[in-house]
């Protein structure tokens, strides 16, 4: 039983707006950073967001870091930056020697190797569970709630009690 809880969208009530994207951004950001226009000074301030919107003519989904269990890019890391702490995967930006390794096993597409700033060292992030704060700052910005904390085992619980509620009688 997958015990790590993880974000998952909905792509039925996706409109693509991005507010999950910037509110990503604005949590997981320096600061100095959160509040700045992209351009400052001529100098580009890297948008590093943990979340992003695929977008086409049929559908929008938001696409972020599942917290695998036995997580493909934890395996691959070959210097131990990433590991499950508090049923969640969480990279050590610190620790991270941006190799791309990540990058290439996670099945979902949802860890980058980026900086914050044009002349910082790189290092690999992904979705994080927003860790440092009380609630997903993605999830809950999403205006249509396409967004939505998944803990396992609470939805097990739930789905099981539905299902004892829809008994047929006499089962």
């Amino acid at each position: 039983m997958n015990t790590n809880s993880f974000v998952i969208g909905d792509a039925s009530k996706c409109v693509g707006c991005r507010a999950c994207e910037v509110a990503c951004f604005r949590a997981h950001s320096s600061k100095e950073n959160a509040n700045k226009p992209i351009f400052v000074g001529g100098k580009r301030i890297p948008i590093v967001t943990r979340i992003h919107v695929i977008k086409n003519e049929e559908f929008s989904v938001p696409i972020q870091c599942r917290h695998c269990e036995n997580a493909p890019c934890a395996n691959v890391c070959p210097v131990g930056a990433i590991k499950e702490i508090d049923n969640a995967i969480i990279i050590d930006e610190k620790a991270c020697i941006a190799c791309k390794a990540c990058v290439m096993a996670c099945p979902f597409g949802a860890v980058e190797v980026g900086s914050e700033a044009e002349d910082s060292a790189k290092f690999a992030y992904k979705c994080d569970l927003c860790k440092e704060q009380d609630t997903q700052a993605c999830v809950k910005i999403c205006p249509k709630k396409a967004l939505r904390f998944i803990n396992p085992l609470e939805e097990k619980e739930k789905r099981s009690i539905e299902a004892a509620i829809n008994l047929p009688k006499g089962f």
